[in-house]
């Protein structure tokens, strides 16, 4: 069994969130100019969103609170699926990679937040 978490920065799905946002990054950068405003800056709000929300539900008190800002995480990850396949529809780069973080972060998440509402109906 492993240690509870003492910060955000401990939580496995923390990290892969944070791996996809350095990600999102680097793919951005090869975007056209004329999407620094458009695509490029709603694709990287969305994915910074991931972990910031992480880290936001993790200090709250209440397992209500935890859960709905792992929901906005888990919307947040699912805009960032579409800026992946709009990416790819554009011409904008080959993204598999980028796509396989982000399902794998999915499921970490989905999990994690799994964990959080059971722990809530339990109790």
């Amino acid at each position: 069994m492993r240690e509870a978490a003492k910060v955000f920065t401990d939580l496995i799905v923390w990290q892969k969130a944070h791996q996809l946002v350095l990600e999102v990054y680097r793919y951005t950068e090869s975007f056209p100019k004329a999407e620094i405003y458009g695509l490029t800056a709603q694709f990287r709000r969305a994915a910074v969103s991931i972990p910031a929300n992480i880290a936001e539900g993790f200090r709250k008190r209440g397992n209500p609170d935890k859960a709905r800002f792992y929901n906005i995480a888990q919307g947040s990850l699912e805009e960032c699926r579409y800026y992946l396949i709009l990416a790819a529809d554009l011409g904008f780069g080959d993204n598999a990679d980028l796509m396989r973080l982000l399902t794998d972060v999915s499921r970490l998440l989905e999990s994690f937040a799994k964990s959080i509402s059971n722990t809530y109906s339990s109790t």
